[in-house]
């Protein structure tokens, strides 16, 4: 990523659509354990068949700032990953964990403090015997397709994974978005209105006589951001 600045997910989905580039949107039912500021790091996704070993193999290969994604095909009678998994990713630099599945150990995962999106907790680890194997380096999330060549933004919004290739570019569209936004909010505290800001009674006028006249078009003949 070409800045430290890592803009929010909504930033994100609404520069994909102004940019005309895929963002999938991981299922919603992933919530975060705890209050998450905006993440961002390059996809190392696993798919967990039972054993810790590919995941410890994922944090071994996984360059600091990397984003665990699990798929434990969205299992709601295992938890696939706890403490001591979440407090190596930790330690290893990775930047936060996507599990399609469950977590536990929740208490000692909210004081290790890594970024965590799971569908919730369970007090079971795996009860199955795992096949014998190596790595695999994918994960679904409910169709959603998870490789190496993704990026993923993360926060309390939800999960989008992105192609790597087009992170550059949605970044920097989706920073001048969050500052064009941030900057109507500022102004809306010092007492101008949204609706001034974005003359709503001139485009209200005009669209008296063009019935055709969206606001999506009046603001970007404006420069607006709030519709992209």
């Amino acid at each position: 990523m070409p800045t430290e600045i890592v803009p929010p997910t909504a930033a994100v989905a609404d520069a994909a659509l102004r940019l005309g580039v895929e963002a999938r949107l991981a299922p919603v039912s992933l919530r975060p354990l705890l209050p998450t500021p905006p993440i961002a790091g390059p996809a190392r996704p696993v798919t967990h068949l039972g054993s810790v070993d590919v995941l410890l193999e994922t944090i071994d290969d996984a360059p600091p700032g990397a984003i665990m994604v699990v798929d434990n095909g969205g299992r709601l009678d295992e938890a696939c990953v706890g403490d001591l998994m979440v407090l190596e990713a930790e330690r290893a630099g990775l930047a936060g964990m996507v599990i399609w599945g469950l977590h536990r150990d929740t208490a000692q995962l909210r004081e290790i403090g890594l970024p965590v999106f799971s569908l919730g907790a369970c007090p079971y680890g795996p009860r199955r015997v795992p096949p014998a194997g190596r790595r695999m380096a994918s994960a679904v999330l409910d169709g959603v397709a998870v490789g190496e060549d993704d990026h993923v933004f993360a926060d309390d919004d939800g999960v989008l994974v992105v192609a790597s290739v087009h992170v550059d570019a949605i970044v920097e569209t989706a920073l001048a978005i969050q500052r064009t936004e941030t900057a109507q909010a500022d102004r809306m505290r010092r007492g101008e209105s949204l609706r001034a800001q974005l003359d709503f009674a001139g485009y209200r006028a005009r669209q008296a006589a063009d019935p055709e006249l969206t606001l999506r078009r009046h603001l970007t003949e404006r420069g607006g951001a709030i519709e992209v």
